[in-house]
């Protein structure tokens, strides 16, 4: 089956748990998921839940624990950049058929990782894999490369109201 490039971004709420929903879907369909994790670390609900189907489903985590805020560190850098020789190694490998890079936008967007480095892996995607890139501020070359892609809208959020992240829900 041919795999295609799918993008997930936007202001809005549900760029994460879109993918998250494909995974479970193709995970019915007996397929093999690789998740990695850009700008994040931690044991959130969402990494619970996709460890609830073992090897089905395998996430890897590249980020420091902390928000980045400005102007991103060393680590950072060299985070995102493991984090995508990380996906490289891994999509080629033949164990699976959906690879999920979540926040990658985000991380082309601070400069952690570069567009054209982001290019080339969707050039490089072996032909059966589909491959989904989420996160805000997705790049207009990212979007022109991609053979479908939303955009999450935020038309209200009770985020404005003082409403804080809750478990379960938004973390």
């Amino acid at each position: 089956m041919k795999g295609y490039v799918q993008v997930y971004t936007g202001d809005g709420k549900g760029k994460t748990t879109a993918a998250i929903g494909l995974c479970v879907r193709a995970v019915g369909a007996g397929k093999r998921v690789l998740f990695v994790q850009f700008l994040k670390k931690g044991d959130f609900s969402e990494v619970k839940a996709l460890g609830c189907f073992g090897r089905m489903v395998h996430v890897k985590q590249f980020g420091s624990g902390r928000f980045v805020r400005g102007k991103p560190c060393k680590e950072d850098r060299e985070l995102a950049a493991a984090g995508l020789r990380y996906v490289e190694e891994r999509m080629g490998s033949g164990e699976y058929d959906v690879v999920v890079l979540d926040e990658i936008n985000v991380a082309m967007n601070m400069g952690l990782v570069s567009v054209p480095q982001v290019l080339d892996l969707l050039a490089d995607k072996p032909d059966n894999i589909e491959l989904v890139l989420t996160g805000r501020y997705a790049p207009t070359e990212i979007v022109d490369a991609a053979d479908l892609v939303t955009e999450c809208r935020m038309v209200r959020h009770y985020f404005a109201r003082g409403v804080r992240a809750r478990q379960g829900i938004e973390k």
